[in-house]
């Protein structure tokens, strides 16, 4: 059959895994990052290996028959191994339960791995066959085992895979539900990948040949399930980032316009390291909000009581909430100060016969009050008041 169904899923794990690869560089100690980053390589490793041309190579290179079959079973059961413990750490966390079952799970699969490799060092393939040695060798000493157990292996990882993801999924809901969906679709294609090959293999323990379940319904079946099931692994990660993404985007262009009043009208022009347009996106905020810490801190000796407790009362009879009519207080009270600030730039302490509140600095808090400083009209006509009031003055 024509090979693309395993180089076509080999190329799309692939670059699934490329894709994520820059996420992985940025945060090395995402622990499910790395897994699920290795998982999709593993993955696109078994296709390009089971693929007919990298099967001749490996048995022409090494000089020994069907060399690349242990091979490419071992790659699949460290593969069936490795989804269940991904599955099994993403669902229970760090717990010692987890621990222990990932422990016993790793030692299983790597015990089936050692089993594979011994069975065929036993058995005896001397004829190539780079696409039916399942059916082919099936009642051969030592190379019958080593199949039936790599596919009991696969099996089992299957029936796991696909009872956990579905019991999980019906206790989420969102895109992690969607995620646990395609990989229990992928785990069912598997599930059948597994019953073809049995049922071909054990055809020839009864003289019968049914070798087409094993070369044209078996592989289209397992070139399916893999990005299905790199899929699902994926996706609640990519959508995770992206909301993260997102979250930070909107916080960024939302504190501009405290960060402008804290800066701006001071004569500064923020944090002295520069950093440029093409900074991360997390670093960028994360000077934005030092900037703003700053210019807060610089404000302290222009903090005047009497405009906050104005706006404050003002907002409580025009029927804002408490928590609002806060924000709109402290927001009226940086802009008149950075007025003041920059009439009279330099002053340390607190002029005589003012009393001082301190804004809060609360992360969500600086965001409601860099919205309010844009669109209110009470902290408009604070900033006013306090520019009229230093013209007078002067």
């Amino acid at each position: 059959m024509d090979d693309l169904s395993m180089t076509a899923p080999a190329a799309l794990l692939f670059g699934a895994f490329l894709l994520k690869l820059p996420a992985l560089v940025r945060n090395r100690q995402d622990i499910l990052l790395r897994a699920v980053c290795g998982l999709l390589l593993v993955a696109s490793l078994v296709f390009l290996l089971a693929a007919v041309p990298t099967v001749a190579a490996i048995n022409r290179i090494s000089g020994v028959p069907n060399l690349a079959a242990p091979l490419v079973y071992s790659v699949l059961t460290a593969f069936s191994g490795a989804c269940v413990v991904l599955i099994i750490i993403w669902r229970g966390g760090t717990t010692d339960q987890t621990r222990r079952a990932s422990t016993l799970c790793v030692i299983a699969y790597g015990l089936v791995i050692v089993a594979l490799n011994l069975l065929f060092l036993l058995g005896d393939a001397p004829v190539e066959r780079r696409e039916d040695l399942d059916t082919y060798y099936a009642n051969t000493p030592f190379i019958r085992e080593m199949i039936v157990l790599y596919l009991l292996a696969h099996s089992v990882a299957a029936v796991v895979m696909t009872v956990l993801c579905w019991r999980w999924s019906l206790q989420v809901k969102g895109v992690l539900r969607v995620g646990l969906l395609l990989i229990f679709g992928g785990y069912i294609l598997n599930l059948g990948f597994d019953v073809a090959k049995l049922l071909a293999v054990g055809a020839r323990w009864t003289g019968h040949d049914w070798d087409t379940l094993s070369t044209d319904v078996a592989r289209p079946l397992a070139s399916v399930a893999a990005p299905l099931v790199g899929g699902g692994f994926v996706l609640p990660l990519v959508t995770q980032r992206v909301g993260i993404g997102w979250r930070t985007a909107v916080r960024y262009r939302r504190l501009a316009t405290l960060q402008r009043q804290l800066t701006a009208d001071a004569g500064r022009s923020g944090p002295g390291v520069a950093i440029g347009p093409w900074a991360p996106l997390e670093l960028r905020l994360t000077q934005r909000e030092a900037a703003i810490h700053d210019g807060i801190i610089g404000l302290r000796p222009y903090f005047d009581r009497l405009v906050h407790s104005d706006v404050h009362g003002r907002a409580l009879a025009q029927g804002h909430p408490p928590a609002q009519a806060r924000i709109l207080a402290d927001a009226a009270m940086i802009a008149a100060a950075s007025r003041v600030q920059s009439a009279h730039p330099g002053r340390t302490t607190l002029a005589e016969g003012k009393e001082s509140v301190q804004p809060s600095t609360q992360a969500d808090d600086l965001v409601r009050m860099s919205l309010a400083l844009r669109h209110s009209p009470l902290v408009h006509e604070a900033s006013r008041r306090a520019a009229t009031s230093e013209s007078s003055n002067s």
